[in-house]
């Protein structure tokens, strides 16, 4: 670690006073605004008012709001406010650096205004949704890794957080990254106010406390008192200067900062002040020295950046299967991934420690310089994964298996929020995964990723077919998801099979065909095999490959079932709700005269061979013979 202390030059005087009055001004835009909603967090943006202040008109390098008004520009230093809820002063800085009039701070939670209760890219300054809390250093430590390894340029990535926030897992999984990675254009920053919303924080002011846990963390630590201006600019210039570590702030504040009779006091998180602030905002406005002064010049990027364009991204060379060959759509994903690396530069991959399991270990022969280890720790690795797509930088794959994904659920919600667009592959789906047993079996992800709106769920049968699911992931907006099997499985299209978001394929069908069956994944085996033991019996059924969950092919459904006499049967490697028979069950619900039989996993599993899971919990052939022959009785 090398610093460069001794090149920083201190602030004038004059400089002082402008940047103090700046923050006092936010602090009277924070108490205006939330008075004016009757809601919002005066208190925890007081906090933070010189913090914003020095790192808005002294220290980040961004292009000139008043001449800029999508700030959301490549060369920009990154800016995330971890702590959403204070989101009101953040809007005051924007407000004041010139990008929209200050009278339009009024509008505060609003439904008219996109001054949201807390941040949302709605605002052509936010890059991502922040409000739960403990997931803003995770995309920020991923924009870090972006700049430094893939743009290769000189922005920088600053993450405001709350000391209550700072107890969540998420936020260490996010510190061992960046410091494991030597991330020193990251400069997280914690706001001890020591208040939390219904008690004080763990570590309330133990300053020493916060720094001997962030050191050993890998990170350059420096303690500050965060209401003096000189101290901390002295601060983020030994953050700009550190070499081979990401550097830290820990600034000691006070919660109600100049309000009086409120500073430092338990019982005012989250309410505006209501008949006090009157006489608080006459306080604070008696503090300001220079109130004509102009704000300071914003300080310019280096607009070092690439152009960068993430359009048309195709795989190097088709599929290349034999018909008949057994292959895990987990390793044609793997094929998948490389090919796409080698016919865009911009393609990267993350996983968390599963890459030879999922194959994402494919891209490393491509670049290993586009492959992000992010080891066992799913919500990083989802929140790095948001963080490297930002702006359009990359098209990122994340992937592990994807029972684990659930603990990253609530990132992947606010990714959506976020209008993040980034691919997820979950491998390792459903009791066929045999001996490993249930803790290692997805079999609630369908429903999970089903809830999230736009976000578009592949799931492709064969190798063929994961390979083109990858590749239309990789030019679809929004989140998506791909979900993989762990057996090696026939192929069963031709290489030159052309797929679609939203369009279902018919694999077996006859012209008298009495029900339909619908199967994704190993299931479709099953009830193929299924239906040649019915057709011994004279029963013909027609069997259906959705390709995408979600869009699912309404059109294909319905027409098939009508033209099986509306009887249908799903069966799906997955609990009974929210999957393949809950999506049918959708696309049929306006249709008259259609019966549905849904076969899914029926209870909790256990260890065992793949074949006997199937038949032990309700999802394979034998069931699906019982099942059409029970509907064709109805």
């Amino acid at each position: 670690m090398s610093s460069g202390d001794n090149l920083y030059h201190q602030p004038t005087m004059e400089e002082v006073t402008v940047l103090k009055d700046m923050a006092t001004k936010l602090r009277i835009h924070s108490v205006k605004m939330t008075l004016a909603s009757k809601s919002g967090h005066p208190t925890s943006c007081s906090s933070m008012a010189e913090l914003m202040s020095v790192l808005f008109f002294k220290v980040m390098k961004y292009k000139d709001p008043k001449v800029t008004k999508e700030q959301r520009d490549p060369a920009n230093d990154r800016f995330i406010l971890s702590k959403g809820h204070a989101a009101p002063i953040l809007y005051a800085a924007w407000a004041e650096a010139g990008l929209f009039p200050v009278e339009d701070l009024m509008n505060l939670r609003k439904i008219t205004s996109d001054l949201e209760g807390h941040p949302t890219p709605r605002l052509p300054f936010i890059d991502v949704a922040t409000g739960s809390l403990g997931q803003g250093l995770s995309v920020a430590a991923g924009m870090a890794y972006c700049a430094k390894h893939f743009d290769k340029s000189s922005y920088r990535t600053y993450c405001l957080m709350g000391d209550g926030e700072s107890m969540e897992g998420n936020v260490w999984e996010a510190l061992n990254f960046a410091g494991f990675y030597k991330l020193d254009n990251l400069c997280a920053i914690i706001d001890v106010n020591r208040l939390g919303q219904s008690d004080p924080a763990p570590l309330a002011h133990d300053m020493d406390q916060y720094r001997r846990r962030l050191n050993s963390f890998g990170f350059n630590t420096v303690v500050v008192d965060g209401h003096d201006v000189e101290e901390l600019c002295k601060a983020f210039h030994t953050a700009e200067t550190t070499k081979g570590m990401p550097t830290a702030i820990l600034a000691k504040t006070f919660k109600g900062r100049d309000f009086p009779d409120i500073e430092d006091q338990m019982n005012w998180h989250g309410k505006p002040l209501g008949d006090k602030a009157e006489s608080v905002l006459a306080h604070l406005t008696s503090l300001i020295k220079n109130p004509s002064a102009e704000r300071p010049a914003i300080c310019s990027p280096n607009n070092d950046v690439p152009d960068v364009s993430l359009v048309g991204a195709a795989m190097s060379s088709p599929p290349a299967y034999t018909l008949g060959d057994k292959v895990a759509t987990r390793q044609a994903y793997g094929s998948a991934l490389a090919k796409l690396a080698q016919g865009h530069n911009r393609v990267v991959a993350l996983d968390g420690d599963m890459k030879n399991s999922t194959f994402s270990q494919n891209l490393l022969k491509v670049d290993k310089d586009r492959f992000i280890e992010c080891f066992i720790c799913e919500q990083n690795l989802i929140g790095v994964g948001i963080g490297v797509a930002c702006r359009d930088r990359t098209i990122a794959f994340a992937s592990t298996f994807a029972c684990f994904l659930s603990r990253a659920f609530d990132n992947l919600r606010m990714g959506v929020i976020s209008q993040t667009n980034l691919n997820v592959m979950g491998s390792h789906c459903g009791v066929s995964i045999g001996e490993d047993g249930p803790s290692q079996m997805a079999l609630e992800d369908l429903a999970m990723f089903q809830s999230l709106p736009g976000c578009t769920v592949f799931y492709p049968t064969d190798a063929v077919a994961m390979e083109r699911a990858t590749e239309l992931a990789a030019n679809t907006r929004g989140i998506t998801f791909i979900r993989a099997s762990r057996p090696a499985l026939p192929v069963i299209y031709k290489n030159d099979e052309q797929f679609q978001i939203g369009k279902a394929k018919i694999v077996k069908q006859s012209a008298n065909d009495q029900v339909l069956v619908i199967g994704a994944g190993v299931t479709l085996y099953e009830a193929v095999k299924a239906a040649e033991q019915l057709a011994a019996t004279g029963v013909n059924i027609r069997v259906m490959d959705p390709f995408t969950i979600k869009p699912l092919d309404w059109a294909a459904v319905q027409n098939h079932s009508a033209a099986c006499g509306g009887r249908v049967v799903t069966v799906e490697d997955h609990y009974p709700e929210g999957g393949l028979g809950d999506a049918v069950l959708a696309s049929l619900a306006t249709v008259r005269n259609t019966v549905v039989k849904k076969l899914a996993v029926n209870a909790v599993p256990r260890s065992g061979p793949p074949a006997e899971l199937l038949e032990m919990f309700g999802i394979s052939a034998s069931h699906i013979v019982r099942a059409c022959n029970d509907i064709l009785k109805m």
